[in-house]
């Protein structure tokens, strides 16, 4: 086989492709661990956390998120498509006026972002929205 100029830009591009879709599977096992180290592996129930984030960010760099719980002692931020899914986590005290926090956050590209709270008998919720980013921040 002839290797010509052409050729190799077709097998470089193929190349990189590969190994970019190929790494997506490992985000999403990477955001499991994540959540399974903050959740010590517990199940993790639906309701009980309010998520707000935009339907669409026209800079992942800034993407702006609200994210409440009643009853959390804390909440846990994840953004299943960034190389670090752990983004934030919040602790709140026995004093606390309200479970509730807000944040700007990176995303690198469009993805779910997951909150999950540790309540005050020991259960865990969650919640996810997904974000439509159409300028990458974390390299992209």
């Amino acid at each position: 086989m002839e290797l010509n100029r052409r050729k190799m830009l077709v097998l470089g591009t193929a190349g990189a492709a590969v190994t970019a879709f190929g790494a997506l599977p490992a985000f999403a096992s990477a955001t499991e661990d994540a959540i399974a180290k903050f959740t010590g592996g517990a199940d993790v129930g639906e309701g009980g956390v309010e998520l707000t984030a935009p339907e669409i960010a026209e800079n992942g760099n800034t993407v702006p998120i609200e994210v409440s719980a009643p009853g959390a002692v804390a909440i846990s931020v994840f953004a299943d498509g960034n190389p670090t899914p752990a983004v934030a986590t919040f602790k709140f005290g026995p004093l606390a006026a309200s479970q509730f926090a807000s944040t700007r956050i990176r995303l690198a590209g469009t993805q779910n972002v997951i909150a999950v709270a540790e309540m005050e008998d020991g259960s865990y919720k969650q919640a996810s929205a997904n974000v439509k980013v159409t300028i990458g921040g974390c390299g992209g």
